[in-house]
């Protein structure tokens, strides 16, 4: 089905050329842009199929690219998360993976398409960038473009929230990512609120292996990542299948020293920090391509030539120990360890604005508050 909009045609993707269109849009548009950290493109079209992405039992997603003389200028997936509406009782098509031009015929033939799709699928609003989980990239950067991309979030032209603003879009709300030099010792206040934790609480840090991860553990670490997001905007709880995929995916890419788990006198499982080196430089010098030298700048990033900083993807804490010195054992433990890397600064994954006590724990490590990145909303017009 073709929907035509002035000069642009936008397409619902069925073939695999298509695909192929929608994966190279970027190509142009990043072709001078030394901060674009690309995709794997396996990740992107693995996105797609059902065996690879559990999150399609539960999620409708039609992806759609815009031509302008046989020529891909533009792209945009559409997303329909039913576990996500129902939890927050909603009735939200999502827009994800959007890339255009500086052409508002294109944005706008675009943001179109998936109104269109989601309103005859029943939608009444549209939200986004926002994938199928938490885990999937989500916000549209509106300031800070002259800073380094990362492979967990987008990075945009200034361009594309300007277009969003001229198609009605409005603010729902903003992430904000922290950034912070690595000190060569632990401030004292976290060494101090993590001893207490130890000695008066009774909290520890263990490393597990990839076999612990595998055959249980990363099981419980997800069960609490899920208990511990359950209330933050969007959100909704990954199914086993998803857990399994991502534990597949992406266990090998993590070093396991990062990866510190804190558990209570009990041994339960109380909190949970994701971290690992950069590989934005192996990204980019394989443009996002394993083959047929990517796999070699992906191996060189994780075991021999490690980049300068840390990506701090996520961090958990069980609802019940929030606040009771868990971020602080966290902090005690990467410091001395990022310091053994080489890493002299780290960056957060995207953090709510409105999460102060996420935020506020930063304080001293003097952050920087980088990278704000926006999710759009806007009202299907009946």
């Amino acid at each position: 089905m073709k929907l035509v909009r002035n000069d642009v045609n936008i397409v619902r993707v069925k073939t695999k050329q298509e695909m192929k269109d929608f994966i190279h849009v970027t190509d142009d548009i990043y072709c001078n842009c030394p901060q674009y950290v690309p995709d794997w493109e396996q990740d992107l079209i693995d996105f797609f199929v059902p065996e690879k992405n559990p999150g399609l039992d539960f999620s409708d997603v039609q992806a759609f690219v815009a031509y302008r003389d046989e020529i891909a200028v533009g792209r945009i997936v559409g997303i329909i998360n039913h576990r996500a509406n129902e939890r927050w009782q909603s009735k939200n098509v999502r827009f994800s993976m959007i890339e255009f031009i500086d052409d508002p015929i294109v944005s706008k033939a675009l943001i179109e398409a998936v109104e269109k799709w989601g309103k005859e699928k029943g939608m009444d609003t549209l939200q986004g960038p926002m994938g199928i989980s938490d885990f999937d990239k989500e916000g549209m950067l509106i300031e800070d473009f002259d800073l380094e991309g990362s492979m967990n979030t987008y990075y945009n032209p200034e361009y594309y929230p300007k277009h969003m603003e001229q198609l009605g879009m409005e603010k729902e709300t903003d992430w904000l990512q922290i950034r912070i030099n690595i000190p060569q010792e632990v401030p004292a206040k976290y060494a101090r609120v993590a001893q207490y934790a130890r000695e008066q609480i009774g909290l520890r840090v263990v490393k597990k292996t990839a076999h612990d991860i595998l055959n249980g553990y990363g099981r419980e670490m997800f069960s609490l990542l899920n208990e511990a997001y359950k209330p933050i905007f969007g959100y909704s709880k990954l199914s086993g299948k998803q857990v399994d995929e991502f534990l597949k995916k992406y266990i090998s890419l993590i070093d396991l020293k990062l990866l510190p788990v804190i558990l209570n006198d009990k041994d339960e499982m109380v909190g949970l920090a994701v971290t690992m080196g950069s590989l934005n430089k192996a990204l980019q010098k394989s443009k996002g391509k394993m083959w047929p030298f990517g796999w070699w700048h992906l191996l060189k990033s994780l075991k021999w030539k490690k980049e300068d900083h840390a990506e701090m993807l996520l961090i958990a804490v069980r609802p019940d120990y929030q606040g009771l010195g868990v971020n602080a054992l966290f902090f005690d433990d990467l410091i001395p360890i990022y310091n053994k890397c080489g890493f002299t600064w780290a960056e957060t994954g995207p953090q709510l604005e409105n999460n102060m006590r996420e935020l506020t724990q930063w304080k001293p490590l003097k952050p920087l508050f980088v990278k704000r990145r926006r999710c759009y909303t806007k009202k299907i017009e009946e």
